[in-house]
């Protein structure tokens, strides 16, 4: 209690009393206006007694001074810097190594003199692989600005892909319920092959002129699938029906193919007619499946149209040089999964539709 509550505790016990005697269940009634034990009450009435009797100065402030109770055991820490990190990856494990009880730990992780880490594995990178990011970033400096003011090239002559896996729902969902509302069931044949479907992206940097957005950099998203005719009827559909079928080995081939139909025809287009004369850069990293910079097909089909694009690869092992792996796909996806597609089929219209609403 602090002390103005102490004060007017004590008024409202003055109040009521008759002679110094309190009724029966005054103390109890005062307790419960102000919320607190009916004991603390009692003891309050009966120190303010013996100097109301006397006709003395009633003080009910706090008796205690400065740090009070039971004075903690200080424990030694430093011996958790010797214990193997394999050994002090729980609460428990701490405790039993340092000899404490685990409330004890759980508070010196409150006051912070011990903390929690998450420790995510990274990709390991060689000699060679640092130097090729280096050199990656000192090409990215414009060479026009380097006498004056060094900055970045703007990056509007380039266009990141790279392939997503997309699926139907999580494996475990967060849901806030009433308490009497019945717990969601969900079903699935596999948890670990829930229905998917691997998409192409392709994004450029947007372009504003005057505040107002002339091109949103979305140049689209592919899902790798291809369409085949039902060989025999079932409850969903005749035979007959154009039905999806995920493109499940993603090769070289594969890779071409939607880069010749679909990347370059969604680029020649959607990019702006002021720039068509430039070279067009398309950043893609190193996986097996994709395409070498020297690609003939490629190549051949690139340069129709009036057009010049280009292949380039960033860096192994550096996925933060792609604006699609830096957040693109997690925000798409997190929206897609509240679209709640039953299946395949719904899967595609639903990303497409994010890919287009979804603002760079």
């Amino acid at each position: 209690m602090t002390l103005e509550v102490r004060k007017a505790v004590y008024q409202e016990l003055l109040v009521r009393s008759k002679n110094g005697i309190l009724g029966k269940n005054d103390t109890k009634e005062v307790a419960a206006r102000f919320g607190l034990g009916i004991r603390s009450v009692q003891v309050l009435w009966q120190r303010g007694k013996v100097p109301l009797a006397e006709g003395t100065p009633v003080d009910v402030a706090s008796r205690k001074k400065g740090r009070s109770g039971r004075k903690p055991i200080p424990v030694d820490l430093e011996p958790l810097r010797n214990i193997e990190l394999k050994d002090r990856t729980t609460i428990e494990d701490v405790a039993k190594h340092l000899g404490i009880s685990i409330g004890k730990v759980q508070r010196y992780l409150k006051q912070g003199h011990i903390k929690r880490h998450s420790n995510s594995i990274k990709p390991f990178l060689t000699d060679p692989n640092k130097k090729a990011r280096l050199q990656w970033c000192v090409d990215m400096v414009d060479p026009n600005s380097l006498h004056d003011d060094p900055r970045f090239k703007d990056l509007f002559d380039h266009v990141f892909i790279d392939e997503k896996w997309f699926f139907l729902t999580r494996k475990c969902e967060n849901y806030y319920l009433l308490p009497d509302e019945d717990e969601p069931h969900r079903t699935c044949k596999s948890k670990n092959y829930i229905p998917r479907i691997m998409f192409l992206g392709v994004c450029a940097r947007p372009r504003f002129s005057n505040g107002v957005c002339i091109f949103d950099g979305k140049i689209g998203i592919f899902p790798l699938v291809t369409f085949e005719r039902a060989q025999r009827s079932s409850v969903n559909r005749p035979a007959g029906t154009l039905v999806v079928k995920p493109i499940t080995s993603i090769t070289r081939d594969v890779i071409r193919e939607f880069m010749i139909d679909k990347v370059l025809l969604a680029i020649r287009a959607k990019w702006p007619r002021e720039d068509i004369s430039r070279p067009i850069y398309i950043q893609q990293d190193n996986a097996p499946s994709h395409l070498e910079v020297d690609d003939p097909l490629f190549c051949e089909a690139a340069s129709q149209g009036g057009f010049d694009i280009r292949l380039t690869c960033q860096p192994a092992n550096s996925p933060d040089f792609n604006i699609l792996d830096l957040g693109f796909f997690r925000a798409i996806q997190s929206i897609q999964y509240k679209k709640a597609a039953k299946t395949v089929d719904d899967l595609i219209p639903h990303v497409q539709e994010v890919n287009i609403n979804l603002e760079l």
